[in-house]
């Protein structure tokens, strides 16, 4: 899988290199800046990229905005943003400029390189790849009581709808979460069905309902 890097911490994107490299990857670039970004996924068009939240010049949020013309320009390649920090307002405009292809990952709660890659597939392939904070998150943010607009149908969803649906936030199979909840992957293929028809997401050709129903779920799908 190629990959382009952007993180401005020297050790750090030279430590992912070396991990990926070693596990079979194809890092094409890994830069420090945002501009820098922008023209090494212009080059190499690699299947995703690697970004942190903050970057130069000024470390607020230059990677996001960054990662949203990405979008823009190549919205077949995914984006993995890689922070210190929930973001929240950061991750829902990023998620709001794409339904697909979109992850957001702690730095200090990565332990397992398998576990990081395996999350690069899931974005690569068109999923998400959420940490649980990152969801907890966006769903306060969501679910604020000041929050304008009609009644949101994720309040409907039974409790283990929403345990069902959390996971598959983070990126989950069916059968990771028929694992975690200790049930069957009949009964989540069940429950995800239920998930779909309270947001209005039939099947349709083309449309990634995983995707979407994540998106409207955190408050930020259409």
């Amino acid at each position: 899988m190629r990959i382009v890097i952007a993180e401005d911490t020297a050790i750090l994107r030279d430590g992912l290199v070396q991990l990926l490299a070693a596990r079979g990857q194809e890092v094409v670039a890994a830069v420090g800046d945002a501009e820098a970004l922008l023209a090494a996924v212009d080059e190499h068009r690699p299947r995703v990229a690697v970004v942190d939240v903050r970057l130069p010049p000024d470390h607020t949020d230059e990677g996001v905005r960054a990662a949203v013309e990405l979008r823009r320009r190549h919205p077949d390649i995914g984006i993995l943003m890689f922070s210190q920090y929930v973001e929240h307002r950061f991750a829902t405009d990023l998620l709001a400029h794409g339904s697909h292809g979109v992850g957001y990952l702690l730095k200090e709660r990565v332990v397992d390189i398998d576990d990081f890659i395996d999350a690069l597939n899931r974005v690569a392939a068109g999923g998400t790849a959420l940490d649980p904070e990152v969801v907890t998150e966006l769903v306060g943010a969501a679910r604020g009581p000041d929050r304008p607009g009609p009644p949101d149908p994720a309040t409907t969803l039974t409790p283990r709808e929403t345990e069902v649906m959390t996971l598959m936030a983070e990126g989950r199979t069916n059968a990771a979460i028929a694992a975690a909840l200790a049930i069957g992957e009949r009964a989540v293929e069940k429950h995800i069905a239920s998930i779909f028809a309270k947001f209005d997401l039939p099947l349709t050709e083309g449309d990634h309902r995983r995707v979407l129903a994540v998106l409207r779920y955190l408050g930020v799908g259409s």
